[in-house]
């Protein structure tokens, strides 16, 4: 599984989903746009990544990217699903990927804290997929929600 985060800001939430993406057994994290890296502008290691992260940007492969449309339209051309993790009115309950939607070769999309993923994004993604609230909120935190649909996604459907 690849994981691609389009203008995800917060060094915080990055650095819990290089550990959860470690812990999932992910092939690549692409941070595409805002997203910070495990490393500043100079190639220095960043503290407070490395403190959320526990090291786990050693043991994930990664890459930075300007946008992430040009890696959906590579992936799909390489066979790969494009599943965006957002709320939108084409998005259905996580748990409800079936069987029979589901593909070996998988590029999970998460977005912006506060803006979510793009129309352009969403259009371009074979599903969408969302994780129902029933409380007063009307989201989680994007690493927590990254945490939920990647180990649904990698254990739920294994075939």
């Amino acid at each position: 599984m690849l994981v691609i985060l389009q203008g995800t800001r917060s060094i915080h939430n990055v650095g819990s989903i290089f550990r959860t993406a470690d812990a999932a057994g992910v092939e690549k994290i692409y941070l595409c746009g805002i997203t910070p890296s495990p490393l500043d502008r100079f190639g220095n290691v960043r503290p407070q990544f490395s403190k959320v992260a526990l090291g786990a940007e050693k043991s994930v492969a990664w890459e930075q990217c300007r946008s992430a449309i040009g890696l959906i339209n590579k992936f799909k051309k390489e066979g790969y699903k494009i599943l965006a993790v957002e709320q939108s009115p084409r998005s259905i309950p996580y748990y409800k990927y079936s069987a029979t939607t589901r593909h070996s070769r998988v590029a999970l999309v998460l977005g912006n804290e506060i803006k979510g993923l793009s129309p352009a994004i969403l259009k371009k993604a074979d599903r969408i997929l969302e994780i129902p609230m029933r409380g007063a909120k009307e989201s989680l935190n994007v690493a927590v929600a990254f945490g939920i649909v990647v180990f649904d996604l990698l254990f739920r459907h294994r075939s």
